[in-house]
């Protein structure tokens, strides 16, 4: 075999990686993205089976079979409002690989090195535990609070910052000792306490985290995972791996700083559990009542409106009302209404949530809007209705000083003419934080499943 042709196949699946990630970035290209990440993982897969020093092929093939078989069947039967608890899981099956490479790599006896190469190759295997035992478990918390098995109430324990504190001290100086062990045995007891200590920081540091974060926190855990199959990289010497992991840990970081900005926090307070442990929703002083809505007057609103702006929240996942509501779009819009989606940055679950169930309902991308684009223009926006979403349009953010969410941007539907909410019930959104824009003068409550309430809107129209 030329000796060039694995390293080439790796390039070829990195530059195929890149442009996955570049069509990732757009409604439009998002299939084309997918795509070239298939491509590119189908070449890495291939080119490492080819490489001359991997034996064993019954065991990595059946092995290969046994978790495509897995991983088809789950995300065949997944539905869209699951999607971001398996992509926590996802994120602890690569946190748990690294966790179990870097012991497999430091108990290798097929490895050896001396010196300074020693030293180097330990530390790469104790970064990459480090990271892949944190991103273990706080993945599966992660997967816990979103399938709300796991109150999504910040768990705060008396002196939480300082556990964190003794963890970090304690993981650096059973660094310290591993990097000087004279022998494996000598340094196998720091290396699995320090993994412990990391599994159990990794459930502590998210579930400080409220509720209203967890689309950061997925977004970080995806950052965390890539980080840590660089790491693996690094353990295995695989070139392809410390690039694509490279590629993931910095586009997450990247994703997580920004979205952290448009909620008005900092990345470090969320991940240390500063959100939502200040104020509390009985600071939200709310005067007025709800006037309910029925179906045919919400669609009587609808019909003589000039603009309409479709605010979707979690709420509309969980009822798959998305084609209700493309139905509605392409019904208004027949009618000389204009009609625009707004999308949150933290809508949903996780980034990008609503985005993919309108794409998955085929409403065109020209008419979703970011929350940045849309904001201004809720004076002039005849209807607005919000299909599922709480703490997103929340008008506590801007008005309650002491509140959980204050100082978060959200969608100023309050603004326009008339607000039309469908919920089931008066409940809190996922913050657990009231919400005074259900008792403001212009706003409507329809009450109920969003996916009936839509279409007997569509009945009525």
């Amino acid at each position: 075999m030329p000796a060039g042709i694995i390293p080439a196949a790796y390039i070829a699946a990195s530059i195929l990686f890149i442009l996955s990630l570049g069509g990732l970035s757009h409604q439009e290209s998002a299939r084309r993205g997918n795509l070239f990440g298939i491509l590119g993982m189908l070449l890495a897969i291939g080119a490492t089976l080819w490489d001359g020093a991997v034996t064993g092929y019954t065991l990595i093939i059946v092995l290969m079979a046994v978790g495509g078989a897995a991983g088809a069947a789950v995300a065949s039967r997944v539905e869209m409002t699951a999607m971001p608890q398996l992509v926590a899981m996802l994120h602890s099956f690569v946190g748990l690989a690294a966790v179990l490479v870097g012991i497999g790599s430091y108990l290798d006896p097929g490895t050896q090195f001396t010196d300074a190469e020693k030293t180097v190759h330990d530390a790469e295997i104790f970064l990459g535990v480090l990271i892949g035992a944190v991103t273990f478990t706080g993945s599966i918390a992660a997967f816990g609070k979103l399938q709300g098995v796991i109150s999504s109430s910040p768990l705060l324990l008396p002196g939480r910052h300082l556990i964190n504190l003794a963890i970090g001290l304690t993981c650096l100086w059973l660094g310290y000792v591993f990097l000087g062990a004279d022998s494996n045995a000598g340094g196998m007891w720091p290396l699995l306490l320090m993994t412990t200590l990391a599994l159990v920081f990794g459930v502590h540091m998210v579930m400080a985290i409220g509720g209203a974060d967890m689309p950061v926190v997925i977004s970080m855990l995806n950052s965390y995972s890539g980080w840590a199959a660089a790491a693996t990289g690094f353990m295995l010497s695989n070139d392809l791996l410390i690039v694509t992991g490279a590629l993931v840990g910095s586009s997450g970081a990247i994703l997580s700083y920004i979205m952290c900005r448009a909620m008005n926090r900092r990345f470090l307070a969320v991940i240390l559990g500063g959100f939502g442990t200040t104020g509390s929703s009985s600071a939200i002083e709310v005067t007025g009542e709800v006037i309910a809505l029925s179906a045919p007057e919400t669609a009587d609103l609808l019909a003589t409106a000039g603009s309409v702006v479709i605010v979707p929240g979690y709420g509309m996942a969980v009822a798959h009302a998305q084609h209700p509501v493309s139905e509605l779009t392409r019904n208004l819009k027949q009618r000389g209404v204009e009609v625009r989606f707004a999308i949150h940055p933290v809508a949903g679950r996780m980034p990008g949530h609503m985005n993919v169930l309108l794409a998955e309902a085929k409403v065109s991308y020209d008419i979703v809007l970011e929350m940045d684009e849309i904001n201004v223009d809720f004076p002039q926006t005849d209807v607005v209705l919000v299909i599922g979403a709480n703490d997103i349009v929340n008008p506590a953010a801007q008005e309650v000083p002491d509140s959980p969410i204050a100082g978060m941007p959200v969608l100023e539907v309050w603004k326009a003419e008339t607000t039309v909410v469908l919920k089931r019930s008066m409940a809190t959104g996922y913050a657990g934080v009231d919400n005074p824009l259900f008792y403001r003068e212009n706003t409507r409550m329809l009450f109920g499943d969003a996916k009936e309430s839509i279409e007997q809107v569509l009945t009525a129209l």
